[in-house]
């Protein structure tokens, strides 16, 4: 069951970004053991559950669907699925994640009182595939991701040295912006860097809007978009202008900011195995700890990327 969970992800994974403003819902209908239908949502169009509705056509009467989130429940620019999954005669449902947007949700239910089974498996992968979705329709603010390049001992530049990390590690950097709504700096990283927070030497599908946080001015010929009001005020803007997901790139002024403020939701750490021995840290004081949770560490050439929740999709 869980493979079959797994392919509907994959599903959703490999057309990330294709449905914005929507999220991506990967879906696959399995009958006797075997996958008889599969689908992600479209570009405009119809849902995952849907398009895998389609594709199994009857055969999809008695079967399992497997969907990485909870089937519609109302009429928005395409009818509810859950209703399309009654109708079609499938039997059972094993939700990835529950819908968390109050318009749409209630599908599970709908469901169960058609008679349907229903099993929720509430995946952390999952719902983690639509964490900058989930709280920008939840929060009305970006997901915001903070990014920062450190020593082992916690310094955030490197003497004599243009890079704290490797060629690996600045590479991710730039698949992050590319699949990111926006990426920012403070100013006092624009002063000393004047950075162009583009995403550089891969494919990119898209460039990131390019976001500097305080007060001016931006430096001439700069091309980055200068945000000068608080930063929840500024992410609630960002929001309205349908920005669902943020990269923090800022030193540790902006960092600390951000963190005092409660508004990061994961952090990426790329650890060098250098000792700087002297430098700015990652961070300033903060009032109080902050807890993480899912830490995960990964090689990234040289270097280690450790991944953690501040707060989980």
């Amino acid at each position: 069951m869980t493979d079959f969970l797994a392919r509907a992800i994959e599903l959703a994974a490999a057309t990330q970004g294709r449905a914005y403003p929507k999220p991506d819902v990967g879906a696959v209908l399995v009958r006797d053991g075997q996958v008889v239908g599969e689908g992600s949502t479209e570009a405009g169009g119809r849902h995952g559950e849907a398009v895998a509705l389609e594709t199994a056509g009857s055969s999809a009467r008695g079967a399992t669907l497997f969907v990485t989130m909870e089937p519609c429940a109302h009429h928005g620019s395409t009818p509810p699925c859950a209703d399309a999954i009654v109708a079609a005669g499938v039997t059972k449902v094993v939700v990835g994640s529950r819908d968390p947007n109050p318009v749409a949700a209630g599908g599970v239910e709908r469901l169960r009182e058609a008679g349907v089974e229903v099993e929720l498996v509430d995946s952390l992968a999952a719902r983690a595939q639509t964490e900058a979705w989930r709280t920008w329709v939840t929060q009305g603010r970006p997901f915001v991701t903070l990014k920062l390049a450190v020593t082992l001992d916690g310094r955030v530049t490197v003497p004599g040295a243009r890079w704290v990390t490797g060629e690996a590690s600045r590479r991710r950097v730039h698949e992050l912006r590319a699949r990111s709504d926006a990426v920012a700096v403070g100013m006092g990283t624009v002063r000393a860097d004047d950075p162009k927070l583009d995403a550089r030497h891969i494919a990119a599908p898209r460039q990131p809007r390019r976001l500097a946080f305080g007060r001016g001015p931006l430096p001439d010929g700069s091309e980055l978009e200068l945000r000068s009001g608080q930063v929840g005020d500024e992410l609630r803007a960002l929001a309205a202008e349908g920005v669902q997901s943020l990269l923090l790139e800022g030193g540790p002024t902006l960092a600390t900011a951000f963190l005092l403020e409660n508004l990061v939701d994961k952090l990426l750490l790329f650890v060098a195995p250098t000792v700087a021995g002297e430098g700015p840290r990652l961070l300033g004081e903060l009032s109080a700890p902050v807890p993480l949770t899912r830490l995960t560490a990964e090689p990234i050439g040289e270097d280690v990327l450790l991944t953690a929740y501040v707060h989980e999709p």
